[in-house]
């Protein structure tokens, strides 16, 4: 599912554009339903996320959030289920992995900026990557619109932008913008330095993260915790093993 010379861009640079994974009609459908979730779920929508001590960022201010959504409808099944991203996650994180999370994340007008960072307590370039990420694109990522900055190579570094930039805040020199289509599904290695930048446009700029670790680590979201009957019942055997359930 992942050629030889993507699997050396992913290891060589710390992410890989897989293309667009999603139609326009899934786009469409994905982006329908989500607008109903935070709708119904209003002041409560990404409550999840604020229950778990094992997510740096429960509360962003200049972000709307859905979390938990495995258990909110089969639309989202193929975050966790795409052969060709479980493929380039496991390039990663290697064959022992589980889905930690998957949420929605959406930087509203004016606002998204986030400082570079990793999604790990500390840098391991040299003890081996313990978290991996998946962005899917429901909207086109462009310069203006908060798109997510890179800095390539930054994952095999012994050290963490707070411990080596004077203001994280600040562009890095050698960073890079996701820029692609709607659809489109990203990966990176969530130990590269990272972060959301400025929605400079009049509209929200929607996103959903699938979030995955190695199977010795603490989920984000605890599958076996909020999974219910109807999602364990609908899943397949390799669905429910990538839960941990």
């Amino acid at each position: 599912m992942i050629t030889d010379k993507e699997k050396v861009f992913l290891e060589e640079n710390g992410y890989l554009n897989l293309g667009q994974l999603l139609t326009t009609d899934e786009v469409a459908a994905l982006n329908s339903r989500i607008k109903e979730l935070m709708d119904a779920e209003g002041e409560n929508a990404g409550s999840e996320l604020a229950e778990s001590k094992y997510i740096r960022h429960p509360k962003e201010e200049g972000a709307d959030r859905l979390a938990d959504l495995v258990n909110k409808g089969a639309l989202f099944d193929i975050f966790y289920s795409h052969e060709k991203v479980l493929a380039a996650i496991s390039v990663v994180l290697g064959n022992d992995f589980k889905l930690s999370s998957l949420n929605y994340r959406a930087a509203k007008p004016g606002k998204g900026l986030q400082k570079l960072h990793v999604d790990y307590k500390n840098a391991v370039a040299e003890q081996g990557y313990k978290v991996c990420n998946s962005i899917w694109l429901l909207d086109d990522f462009t310069n203006d619109n908060g798109a997510t900055r890179i800095v390539p190579g930054t994952h095999k570094s012994s050290r963490l932008p707070d411990e080596v930039l004077s203001d994280p805040l600040l562009p890095h020199e050698k960073q890079i913008l996701i820029n692609a289509p709607a659809g489109s599904v990203v990966i990176f290695n969530s130990h590269v330095w990272h972060g959301g930048t400025t929605n400079n446009t009049s509209k929200t700029r929607r996103s959903i993260h699938s979030y995955f670790c190695t199977i010795d680590q603490p989920q984000q979201i605890d599958q076996k915790k909020y999974i219910t009957e109807e999602t364990r019942n609908r899943l397949s055997t390799k669905a429910l093993k990538v839960l941990d359930v």
